[in-house]
């Protein structure tokens, strides 16, 4: 087993059981898996307006694959305000970078590569919502940084290449 188990069940879930989920007040009834409804994804599905509870009765808080799924999904996407389509502007408020799928260590190069100040003894998703409250107040010229970009990959070199001795005219 994993070291951890209490003799009842896997920390899976059993395969018997079903998402302990009520969508639009209908209980729903696929297998669930092993994802769990967390404080976090409760947080995602308030600030969506999805129309998602958890069941009081249910002795889980695992979710089926399809309910994973539209929570990911809500969550990737960019809202928009109404005066922002007619402009094509985007709206800076919600990132589409989700930092806390990055890793520990990568969340620490950014803080050590920003400079960003924190108190020690962070645990992850602390230092995700520390580091996503800096990355919003990047100010980024998108012009700029697709034109070096495009120069970039035409004339096929990066920073990287340029480090290991490796120029970009290969051609």
């Amino acid at each position: 087993m994993n070291g951890f188990s209490t003799g009842e069940e896997d920390s899976r879930g059993p395969t018997d059981q079903v998402c302990c989920l009520v969508d639009n007040n209908e209980r729903c009834t696929k297998p669930a898996g092993n994802a769990s409804y967390s404080k976090r994804i409760q947080k995602t599905v308030t600030q969506r307006r999805l129309n998602l509870s958890i069941d009081t009765s249910a002795r889980h808080i695992y979710i089926c694959d399809f309910h994973k799924m539209i929570i990911q999904c809500a969550r990737s996407k960019r809202r928009r305000k109404d005066s922002e389509d007619d402009s094509n502007e985007t709206d800076t408020d919600v990132p589409e970078v989700d930092l806390y799928q990055l890793q520990v260590n990568t969340l620490r190069r950014y803080k050590r590569h920003y400079k960003v100040p924190t108190r020690p003894g962070l645990n992850k998703a602390q230092l995700a919502d520390t580091l996503m409250k800096h990355f919003k107040t990047i100010h980024v010229r998108e012009k700029d940084v697709l034109t070096f970009f495009i120069y970039t990959v035409k004339t096929n070199s990066n920073k990287l290449d340029q480090k290991n001795g490796i120029t970009g005219d290969t051609t």
